[in-house]
């Protein structure tokens, strides 16, 4: 029993990490870039407050665990922009070596349950997937909408770019993705806050 214990506390200590991984969206006053575990709780607080919009019925503590751990690889792999297209190509072979270690503190059953999680929320084909992949691409647009469009802007993103990336979006919830391009996307594309 101790040694599972140690092993659970060593995990959740390694976990601290995620609060030193920073990331290019900004807190929705902009006065700082948020970090990996900021935008991990904000997203699982969105699912609770939201997944009655999901396209479809979903184990929300499923959802929720998946969003509190999906960016923890990045403890290992450091974060990948959305949009850098470069660091993209490397990041998954980065991140499952990042994931052996991490979940590897574990003991065996939580580090295969999560490792599940994980790999699950990559591939984003169960309902629970596709919503969390729908609330880890709206959380970071909520905040670019708050901070008047900055980042996109600063980083010269395309409307094609955002469109690209949100092609899952739709799949976790049509409800969502339609408010986010009727009341976050379009205007800032008007405004030029997103290229063409």
């Amino acid at each position: 029993m101790n040694e599972r214990l140690e092993k659970q506390l060593r995990f959740a200590l390694e976990a601290d990490k995620e609060k030193n991984i920073v990331r290019q969206t900004l807190i929705s006053d902009g006065s700082r870039r948020e970090n990996d575990a900021e935008h991990a709780w904000h997203a699982a607080l969105m699912a609770v407050l939201l997944h009655e919009h999901s396209s479809r019925k979903i184990d929300l503590l499923r959802t929720v665990t998946m969003l509190l751990i999906h960016d923890i690889v990045e403890i290992d792999a450091g974060d990948t922009y959305a949009y850098d297209e470069q660091a993209k190509r490397s990041q998954r072979d980065r991140e499952s070596k990042a994931a052996d270690r991490i979940f590897g503190l574990l003991p065996d059953d939580q580090r295969d349950s999560l490792r599940a999680l994980w790999e699950e929320f990559e591939a984003g084909e169960t309902p629970e997937a596709q919503f969390a992949r729908t609330m880890d691409n709206l959380q970071p647009m909520t905040l670019n909408n708050a901070t008047g469009g900055r980042v996109w802007k600063e980083r010269g993103v395309a409307l094609h770019q955002i469109l690209k990336r949100n092609e899952i979006t739709k799949a976790g919830s049509a409800v969502l993705w339609d408010y986010a391009k009727e009341h976050i996307i379009n205007p800032h594309h008007e405004m030029g806050n997103i290229s063409y």
